[in-house]
């Protein structure tokens, strides 16, 4: 479906150059009298069409068309082909040599930059690796740890440190599903066979969907909503946008240290609806803020012996779902203290293909 459009596109684009450059070749013939200029101004037609084009195809069929073009409406006897003049066999030889010059340039720079986007991705690839390899031995040996000093002592231990233990594993392993769910997100928006599907989700709905999730892993943290009172709908993949916003609701109640406030403030700006998660903690380190959405990061201020869970992954990932929903994300300090994490989507759907 993809590669049908792309060539409907092309198709009508060449059509479109086409038809534009003969009527200036019209109007510069009638302005200076002269068809001498036509074969120049049907040459960068070809380039044009060589260059946007998907494929050297099209080059090729309208550098013929431009040469039947010249030859019938600007080559004397006008309004009839004859090619035994050899200016129009020239003329032909010379579009074709640039289209095929233009053809083969524009692919290798094409293949270039698919393999620094093969590259780029192979490196991100490589830093989520690092991040996951770090990131999931530390649960898995806690869970391992605490579950084998349970087999090995039960008789030993007391209900209060079997509890504490059972404790653990759980928090442990509630940090792992979360890991899990952050990197099928990740496989399922980088995958290229795999489209971002967008539906009308009330907004309402959506906030009660994150406050639910959020009060399960954290019941004893209050979260202050504020949000329009008028009907908003908003198209997007809601399951990936409701990770996204406990993703940073979760990383200000893991990291902000001393926050007593955690806000999450909806609004609309213009034809854009906007989210902000607002806390009043430790905030994060000048340094850090130009890249807390690109790869593994360190906790904010956390000593390296506690930095067990990682804010990095989870950041990462709530930027590429929002990319994927042609949004913008960012990340702020506040004047009077703490952060804000804001990223906005649009209210209608603008009918790119994802």
């Amino acid at each position: 479906m993809k590669i049908q459009h792309s060539r409907i596109k092309d198709i009508l684009f060449t059509i479109a150059v086409l038809c534009a450059f003969f009527v200036i070749s019209l109007a510069i013939t009638e302005l200076f009298h002269t068809p001498a200029l036509t074969t120049a101004v049907f040459t960068l037609a070809v380039f044009l069409v060589a260059l946007l084009t998907q494929s050297y195809v099209y080059g090729i069929l309208a550098s013929l068309i431009s040469v039947l073009a010249v030859n019938f409406a600007f080559t004397f006897p006008y309004f009839k082909f004859n090619f035994s003049i050899p200016e129009n066999l020239v003329s032909a030889v010379i579009m074709l040599v640039i289209t095929c010059m233009t053809s083969a340039l524009t692919t290798k720079l094409k293949q270039q930059e698919k393999l620094k986007a093969e590259t780029e991705k192979e490196k991100m690839r490589a830093n989520l690796l690092r991040a996951i390899s770090h990131d999931l031995r530390t649960p898995l040996t806690a869970i391992y740890g605490s579950s084998s000093a349970i087999l090995e002592n039960f008789e030993s231990l007391t209900t209060e440190d079997l509890k504490q233990m059972a404790e653990g594993i759980r928090e442990d392993s509630e940090w792992l599903i979360g890991m899990v769910e952050n990197l099928l997100s990740v496989t399922r928006i980088d995958n290229q066979g795999v489209k971002l599907v967008k539906s009308p989700v009330v907004l309402e709905e959506l906030i009660d969907s994150v406050l639910v999730r959020f009060s399960k892993r954290f019941p004893s943290q209050e979260v202050d909503v504020e949000m329009p009172e008028e009907f908003i709908s908003i198209p997007m993949d809601a399951v990936l946008i409701t990770q996204v916003i406990v993703n940073m609701l979760e990383n200000a109640v893991r990291h902000a240290k001393g926050m007593t406030m955690l806000k999450l403030r909806v609004f609309t700006e213009g034809e854009k609806v906007v989210f902000e998660i607002i806390d009043n903690g430790c905030g994060i380190a000048k340094e850090r803020l130009g890249g807390i959405f690109t790869g593994y990061l360190e906790n904010r201020d956390v000593p390296a012996d506690h930095q067990k869970h990682n804010m990095g992954i989870g950041l990462s990932v709530c930027a590429s779902i929002i990319k994927a929903h042609d949004g913008e994300i960012c990340a702020e300090n506040r004047t009077e203290g703490g952060c804000c994490f804001r990223f906005s989507l649009n209210m209608e759907e603008d009918g790119n293909e994802q």
